[in-house]
């Protein structure tokens, strides 16, 4: 055990309240045909790491809590998980009949973890998102730890690299006196996607940082400002969470869970929570992407063997003349590019994928439309 995971892990203190709980939810559909509704994004490796996502956000977050970290993930994926994270006891493994959005996942794992402990500090950490260095996320984990048994609701802001269009942003303003937390500040507001002038003014202001859609905070506080904001979400999550530990947990799931409203937790927390001054952020000067499309994995993935092309697969036959992009390969047969930039090429044994960086976040589109069209085979 390293010095840093010994001094997380020993008795007494503030982390020792703390559980993790990761998300690990949705079908990547931008993703498509990499990502499928049976596997997707988080069961991956997208980094070249040799690991996938979801083994590495596990690992990431193990030595601030050891075993208290719980995951909810759909049913179709019980079996993938578990190989993934065998050491994951059955009891902290939630399965979701459905999908049904962050708001009630987190929920769900907020109202069981309540019931086992209600002084508990609860983390949320999205299972598909790609963090470096470990140790500089862990040091603004602790800081909001710190932060949120002050009485707050925390989120961890990104420090922008560059004026994105695609991720949301929170506003904040006045650091907070708050020991063990000493880069914590006040947040204002969560704001949507910007356009790019818009989002230039975020960073030369300083007053903006990238939303990741981590959020720490005492279960008690994050259910009561669910109650206010959600109440029928509320009270379904805690009618299961009532069976959860009894033998009606697979009758009352079934009847409530498909009831329950699809919304994030964005929506259904954090951002009223920040209209009533409950909301701090504490900055993390750590490199983030939520991979939300293949010009992330452009930006992810060196290319080691092909200058400006960044190629993924097992084995990919790729041969390249004055191009650039990316191209993901799990077949054997040879794809030569020859004067393409910024070109886009997914190659899997059942599906096509050609399209430029440009349009990568468009390939959704392409997969509601095979969905509508009765395609399903694919997806």
């Amino acid at each position: 055990m390293s010095t840093e995971q010994s001094a997380d892990l020993s008795g007494g203190g503030t982390m020792d309240r703390f559980y993790a709980v990761i998300p690990a939810g949705g079908t990547g559909t931008r993703l498509w045909p990499l990502s499928r509704a049976a596997t997707p994004k988080f069961l991956h490796d997208l980094t070249g790491s040799g690991t996938t996502l979801l083994r590495s956000t596990y690992d990431r977050l193990k030595p601030l809590t050891g075993r208290r970290i719980l995951l909810v993930t759909g049913v179709a994926h019980r079996d993938a998980v578990r190989s993934q994270l065998p050491e994951l006891s059955e009891a902290d493994l939630l399965l979701e009949n459905e999908p049904k959005d962050s708001g009630a996942a987190i929920g769900l794992a907020a109202a069981i973890l309540a019931r086992r402990d209600p002084d508990i500090i609860i983390g949320s950490f999205a299972a598909d998102h790609v963090i470096s260095p470990d140790e500089v996320f862990r040091d603004a984990v602790r800081e909001a730890v710190h932060t949120a048994a002050a009485g707050r609701i925390v989120t961890i802001g990104i420090e922008p690299a560059f004026p994105s269009t695609g991720f949301g942003y929170i506003r904040s303003n006045s650091e907070l006196d708050i020991a063990g937390a000493p880069h914590a500040r006040a947040v204002v507001e969560f704001v949507e996607k910007p356009s790019e002038e818009v989002a230039k003014q975020y960073l030369q202001s300083g007053e903006y940082h990238w939303n990741a859609g981590m959020f720490v905070a005492p279960v008690s506080l994050m259910l009561q400002h669910l109650r206010q904001s959600q109440p029928e979400l509320y009270d379904g999550l805690n009618e299961i969470a009532d069976a959860w530990e009894t033998d009606r947990r697979e009758e009352v799931m079934t009847r409530i869970w498909p009831t329950l409203p699809k919304i994030s937790i964005d929506y259904a927390v954090a951002e009223p929570a920040a209209k009533g001054g409950d909301v701090a952020m504490v900055p993390g000067n750590f490199t983030w992407d939520d991979v939300g499309d293949f010009a992330a994995l452009g930006r992810l993935n060196s290319a080691a063997d092909i200058s400006e092309l960044t190629v993924m697969g097992d084995g990919a036959r790729v041969f390249s003349e004055s191009a650039s992009g990316v191209v993901v390969s799990d077949t054997k047969r040879v794809i030569a590019l020859i004067g393409l930039e910024d070109v886009v090429i997914v190659d899997t044994k059942d599906a096509l994928l050609v399209t430029t960086t440009e349009h990568a976040q468009e390939v959704k589109q392409a997969v509601e439309r095979l969905k509508a069209s009765g395609d399903d085979d694919v997806l």
